[in-house]
């Protein structure tokens, strides 16, 4: 049976000694959507969802240069996929590391965490549409951080998506990585720098490449390795006053996917009990490459914070015809606190598929998301 994350809230709090050093704490989010032209929601103005239980614990050694970081997330809202996950259901780990602190800014991170690669958008949800998987990773592997002066740089190897032998699921990254019946990304070395330019304007580059790993084939004789990853991102980050602009520009590239033998796979959906296809015929690409953009500009006032993503991608795939995706998510938060309330809009025109290409489908809604933590 799998623990339940109150239980695992309680074994925290039973088994380690609070101190100074140590903060557990949690939080609960959950969202309101009105999708246009959804006749139900639209009838019914709107459905409540998206509803998550979060558990963070962290820990700094005393006398020590150790610490240890985590999240966990349960409930629809935790955007975890249960098909694609290590769990099985709607909980994992966001995060989970352990660092050890050479000095102020110096670490090495070992375990899931944030991959150095560009930047997210200003709520990661709904606002990343653009970037696709990634806005807001999160992997597995090791990472080392520095800063000397104006620069810093960070130099990372990540041996997977996720905790597990298939999962494709980062918990951010909106399926945008394949699928455990298909593919998902390994092996993938990163490399990010940056420069101040002031002490409120900075610029850097990140790149990464790695392999792509066949998750069709339950064959342990035949090589699992068939295909690589990259991509380039050049950004800016700068805050005046009270006004801050943030911007992008990436090239993303994923080679042989079209070597792929996916036949449909049909499964049965306990909760429907519909039989539903898992898994569909390959139409990839031998190379697949976007070009994507990132603008965000916000103004805080007091408790107060306006804003607006705007993403972007176009597809340079031969025999992919799809036009633009262009993505605008205005809104505004509000800090109350304990947390803070989301007031957003969100209006596409296409989608980043699971193979990273774009693929056609427009989409408008608008969200009231409420977090609280405690």
């Amino acid at each position: 049976m799998k623990k339940t994350l109150l239980a695992l809230a309680i074994t925290a709090v039973a088994v380690a000694p609070v101190s100074a050093s140590t903060a557990i704490s949690g939080g609960i989010w959950f969202n309101h959507e009105l999708i246009e032209g959804n006749d139900v929601q639209e009838s019914t103005l709107g459905s409540t969802n998206s509803e998550a239980l979060i558990l963070y614990i962290d820990h700094q050694q005393e006398d020590s240069a150790w610490q240890v970081s985590s999240e966990w997330r349960a409930g629809s809202g935790s955007f975890s996929d249960p098909l694609n996950n290590n769990t099985g259901d709607f909980s994992g780990f966001h995060k989970l590391w352990v660092g050890y602190n050479f000095s102020k800014d110096r670490k090495l991170v070992i375990g899931k965490s944030s991959v150095p690669f560009g930047f997210g958008t200003t709520n990661f949800w709904p606002g990343d549409m653009g970037l696709g998987g990634f806005g807001d990773q999160m992997d597995v592997g090791v990472k080392f951080s520095d800063k000397q002066d104006a620069i810093s740089y960070d130099l990372a190897w990540f041996v997977s998506d996720d905790f597990g032998a298939k999962s494709t699921d980062t918990q951010d990254d909106n399926s945008h990585w394949g699928s455990s019946n298909t593919y998902r990304k390994v092996n993938t070395a990163v490399a990010n720098i940056s420069y101040d330019l002031s002490a409120s304007q900075t610029v850097g580059i990140s790149y990464q490449q790695g392999e792509l790993q066949d998750l069709t084939s339950e064959s342990s004789d035949s090589d699992p390795l068939f295909g690589e990853h990259n991509a380039f991102d050049l950004w800016y980050t700068g805050t005046f006053g009270n006004i801050g602009v943030k911007a992008q520009v990436m090239s993303t590239q994923r080679d042989g996917l079209d070597s792929l033998d996916l036949n449909p796979t049909r499964e049965l959906d306990d909760s429907t009990g519909l039989t539903v296809v898992t898994n569909t015929p390959n139409n990839f690409q031998d190379e697949i490459k976007t070009i994507r953009q990132s603008l965000t500009v916000s103004y805080a006032a007091g408790p107060f914070s306006y804003y607006i993503d705007y993403t972007a991608a176009s597809t340079d795939t031969e025999e992919n015809g799809a036009s633009d995706l262009v993505a605008f998510a205005p809104g505004v938060s509000y800090n109350y606190g304990p947390g803070w309330i989301y007031a957003e809009y969100l209006t596409q025109t296409n989608f980043i598929g699971r193979n990273g290409d774009v693929t056609e489908g427009d989409f408008s809604a608008m969200y009231l998301t409420v977090d609280y933590y405690f």
